[in-house]
C-alpha cells in the first residue's frame, strides 16, 4: 500500500522534527544543525506519519482496554502485576515525541508561513487526531502534561495538567481542526480526503467526551445539529491491507493468529459462550473455531491434560459461586478459549484453539470446515481497526436516554444499534473467498436476532437489568476495539454480569493506568502511582475494593 510505504520514509522526517514544539500550537524557535529545518520538512509525510501514530495509538488503548473489561482474554491474576507502566509508553512517545505533537508543530508553522491555507488539511486531521488521543491518554492515566508542552526549551520536564483541563484543551483542538477543515480537501488514510466526514468525526469525538463527563445537555445539542457519525459508510477506522513484508500491512490479530505455527492468542470464554447463548450470529465472523470439539466439553466430558489441563480441574470456588463454573475452562462446539486472569502457560494447542476470524481481523469466515489457520488464508489480514462507528453512536444515545430516564427512546437507539453493527459485521464475509456462504446470516436471521434483544430490553423488569443488557451489547459490538467499554464500564459499573478473575483476591480493579515508564524515568516532575486505585476526573464512583470487588461490582 503506497500510502503505508510513505510512513516507512517519514520516519526520517519526523524524527528530525521532534525538537520542534508549539502552543496548539506555536513553533519553538530552535535550530538543529543535525536535523531538518521545518521549512524542508514534507507535510504530507508528517502528516502520514501523524496517522500512523494515531492509529497505534488506538489500537494500544483498545487493546489493554478490551482485557480488562472481558471482551478479549486478561492473563493476569493480579491487576496491579497485569498492568505495568510498559502499558502505554508506546502510547506516550507517540502523542509527546516521535508522531504527533512535533510533527503537528511543524505542519502548523509550515501553514502559517505558506499564509495561504494550502496545509489547512494537513493541520486540521492532525489536530483532530491529537484532541482524540489527548482525550483517551486522559481517560485512562488522569492528569498529564499540556501547558507546558509549548515551550520546551523553558519546560524540558513538563508538569502535569489536571485531567478537566487537558479535555477542555482538546476541545479546544477539536474546534481549531473543524475551523481549518471547512471548505477544504485533501489525501488521508482513512477517509480520503473528506473533510465533510472529519467534520462527522469531529462532532462525534466531542460527543465521547460530552458522554465521558456525563454532560448531557451538551451531549444532545450536538445530536441536535446532527452532523456527527449516523450510517456505516461514515464510520470512522482504518482499513489494513494483505501485503506480509516491507511493509506488513496485516491486521495484528491476523499476524498473531494466521501463523504456521497455528494462533497466537486465546479468545475471551465470557465474550464467545455470551454470544452462543444469545444465538447472535456475529459468532461465526468473530471467531474462528480449529476444532469442534474442546476437552471437558460434552463431546469429550473425560478431558485432556495435554491439550487442556483444567479440563481436569473443577472450577475454583468463587468462579462457581458468580455463575461461571461451567465456563471457567471449556465451552461447547469447539469454542477454545481463556477465562479472565488465566495465566497458565501455553500448551500445545495452536492447532486446537479458536482463533480470530473474518471481523475485524479479515481472517477466516467459520463455515464449519473446521481446518487450521495458516497464512494467506480468508481475507489475509485485510480487517480493520474501529475508531468511532455509527452502532457505537446509537449505543452512547442509548445509555443518556437511560440518565435521562427514556427507556422508551434508549430501546430504539439500542435497537439500531445493534441492527447498524450486525449488517456491518456481516459485509465482511466477502472478504473469505473460500466460505461456504450457506452458513452466512439472513436478513431473516438478523432481523430476529435483533428484535429479540430488543425485546428482552423491553421485558426487563428494572433498569439495573436493562443497564446490563444495553451494556452487553455494547461490549459485543466493542469486539477489536475496547476503549470506550473500559470508560463505559467505569462511568456506569455496568455490565455486572461479567465473570471475576481466576485469582480471589486479584488485588484493586484499574481504575486507571500507571504513567508511562519512560516518562518516570525521564522526568523528574513526574513521579509513578502507587498503584491503579487512582480514579480519573470524570470517574466519581466509589473505589474499588483491595481485596477484589467493590465498584464495579463484578470485579
Amino acid at each position: 500500500m503506497k500510502k503505508i510505504i510513505k510512513f516507512i520514509m517519514a520516519i526520517a522526517v519526523a524524527s528530525s522534527a521532534m525538537f520542534y514544539s508549539c502552543e496548539t500550537i506555536e513553533l519553538e524557535q530552535l535550530e538543529n544543525p543535525n536535523g531538518l529545518n521545518p521549512s524542508q520538512a514534507d507535510p504530507t509525510l508528517l502528516a502520514n506519519t501523524i496517522q500512523i501514530g494515531y492509529l497505534n495509538n488506538i489500537s494500544s488503548f483498545n487493546g489493554n482496554a478490551a482485557g480488562l473489561v472481558r471482551i478479549n482474554t486478561f492473563g493476569s491474576r493480579d491487576y496491579f502485576a497485569g498492568i505495568t507502566g510498559n502499558a502505554l509508553n508506546g502510547n506516550w512517545n507517540r502523542i509527546y515525541s516521535t508522531a504527533m505533537v512535533p510533527n503537528i508543530n511543524v505542519i502548523t508553522a509550515l501553514n502559517e508561513e505558506a499564509g495561504d491555507g494550502s496545509l489547512n488539511f494537513q493541520e486540521g486531521i492532525s489536530k483532530a487526531m491529537l484532541a482524540h488521543s489527548f482525550m483517551l491518554l486522559v481517560d485512562f492515566i488522569g492528569d498529564v502534561p499540556f501547558t507546558e508542552i509549548a515551550n520546551p526549551s523553558e519546560f524540558p520536564a513538563p508538569n502535569v495538567d489536571p485531567g478537566a483541563s487537558v479535555y477542555t484543551a482538546a476541545l479546544g483542538l477539536l474546534d481549531e481542526a473543524e475551523g481549518l477543515l471547512n471548505g477544504t480537501s485533501g489525501t488521508d488514510l482513512f477517509y480520503n480526503g473528506d473533510s465533510a466526514l472529519w467534520i462527522r468525526a469531529i462532532n462525534t469525538m466531542r460527543l465521547k467526551a460530552a458522554l465521558t463527563v456525563q454532560d448531557y445537555t451538551t451531549f444532545d445539542q450536538i445530536i441536535a445539529g446532527g452532523n456527527f457519525i449516523e450510517s456505516n459508510d461514515q464510520d470512522f477506522e482504518f482499513r489494513f491491507g494483505t501485503n506480509e513484508v516491507n511493509p506488513d500491512e496485516r491486521h495484528p490479530d491476523y499476524v498473531a493468529d494466521y501463523t504456521p505455527s497455528g494462533a497466537g492468542f486465546y479468545k475471551s470464554n465470557w465474550t464467545m459462550n455470551y454470544m452462543l447463548e444469545s444465538n447472535d450470529p456475529r459468532i461465526r465472523y468473530y471467531y474462528y473455531r480449529q476444532t469442534d470439539c474442546t476437552p471437558g466439553a460434552s463431546c469429550n466430558p473425560a478431558g485432556n491434560g495435554e491439550t487442556l489441563q483444567c479440563s481436569l480441574q473443577q472450577p475454583p470456588a468463587h468462579v462457581a459461586a458468580a455463575g461461571f463454573g461451567d465456563i471457567f475452562c471449556f465451552l461447547e462446539d469447539g469454542y477454545w478459549g481463556r477465562l479472565h486472569g488465566d495465566d497458565g502457560g501455553a500448551p500445545p494447542d495452536n492447532f486446537f484453539r479458536t482463533a480470530a476470524g473474518v471481523y475485524p481481523a479479515g481472517g477466516l469466515f467459520d463455515d464449519d470446515r473446521f481446518g487450521n489457520v495458516g497464512l494467506t488464508l480468508g481475507g489475509g489480514g485485510a480487517g480493520i481497526e474501529p475508531f468511532l462507528l455509527a452502532s457505537q453512536v446509537d449505543f452512547m444515545r442509548a445509555e443518556v436516554a437511560m440518565a435521562q430516564n427514556n427507556t422508551g427512546a434508549a430501546a430504539m437507539h439500542l435497537e439500531n444499534a445493534i441492527s447498524k453493527h450486525v449488517n456491518k459485521v456481516v459485509t465482511f464475509a466477502a472478504l473469505d473467498g473460500s466460505r461456504d456462504t450457506s452458513f452466512e446470516a439472513t436478513p431473516a436471521d438478523i432481523t430476529a436476532f435483533v428484535a429479540a434483544q430488543v425485546q428482552a430490553f423491553n421485558d426487563a423488569t428494572n433498569n439495573d437489568d436493562r443497564m446490563n443488557l444495553l451494556a452487553e451489547q455494547f461490549w459485543i459490538s466493542q469486539f477489536g476495539a475496547g476503549a470506550e467499554a473500559y470508560n463505559f464500564y467505569r462511568r456506569t459499573g455496568f455490565p455486572t454480569t461479567l465473570p471475576p478473575n481466576l485469582e480471589p483476591n486479584p488485588g484493586s480493579f484499574v481504575r486507571s493506568f500507571p504513567y508511562a515508564s519512560s516518562e518516570v524515568l525521564a522526568n523528574p516532575n513526574i513521579s509513578q502511582k502507587a498503584d491503579q486505585t487512582i480514579q480519573v476526573f470524570w470517574d466519581t464512583n466509589p473505589p474499588s475494593a483491595a481485596g477484589g470487588g467493590g465498584f464495579p461490582v463484578a470485579n
